[in-house]
């Protein structure tokens, strides 16, 4: 039976190891799980949209998902088997609690530009390697030249960028006007903190560095 009880970080190796069948792309999603425990937990309130857009490997989305009560348990043991609704990419018309079907790089922060310019607070997480994407950068740009600060984007650096260069990503965005905090993509608080320093005049930038 299903069940809706809200679990702890602690959980989450758990509900992650009942996620199994290919195509996991475990490093893709091991990377994001601080972040994601940190926005769920920590930072998103009622009215905030949250937009995955690094969809590749969702496990990690999905445990959280799981383990705050917006996804039912049993549904992790099926995940990427035929008649499961968790696939290898998290689809919106399926899963409970999720804003895009996403996966296809460089979508997703395009849409959170135009969810953002409703004035609702848009997190958009995207992956360093996803930032090779052109549709990103014009969002980039947009969203800068008007001071969209009611946007606020985590980059994952895990160095999988085929164009990574060190110091990039935080300086790319800075030059096109966002405030930028870089933080340790496995501490909470400092996490936290990163996602506090938005300003109200700005789109906001946190690169989470993650080596490990």
């Amino acid at each position: 039976m299903a069940t809706l009880t809200p679990l702890g970080y602690d959980d989450l190796p758990r509900l992650l190891t009942l996620q199994t069948g290919d195509e996991k792309h475990d490093w893709s999603s091991l990377s994001t799980i601080d972040v994601l425990w940190v926005l769920y937990d920590r930072v998103l309130g009622p009215d905030d949209r949250f937009l995955l857009s690094k969809g590749h490997g969702p496990t990690a989305y999905f445990a959280v998902l799981a383990a705050k009560g917006l996804l039912p348990l049993d549904d992790l043991t099926g995940f990427g088997t035929f008649d499961s609704r968790l696939g290898h990419h998290p689809d919106r018309m399926l899963v409970p609690g999720v804003e895009i079907s996403s996966g296809s790089l460089g979508h997703g922060l395009p849409i959170g530009v135009g969810m953002a310019l409703t004035g609702r607070r848009v997190y958009c997480l995207v992956g360093d390697g996803e930032l090779d994407e052109g549709s990103n950068w014009e969002a980039v740009q947009w969203a800068g030249r008007i001071g969209l600060a009611t946007l606020t984007v985590v980059a994952i650096d895990n160095g999988s960028s085929t164009y990574h260069w060190p110091g990039g990503i935080e300086r790319r965005f800075e030059l096109e006007g966002w405030s930028v905090v870089v933080a340790d993509g496995r501490d909470h608080d400092v996490l936290e903190a990163a996602f506090a320093a938005s300003t109200d005049d700005r789109p906001h930038l946190v690169v989470a560095e993650v080596r490990r």
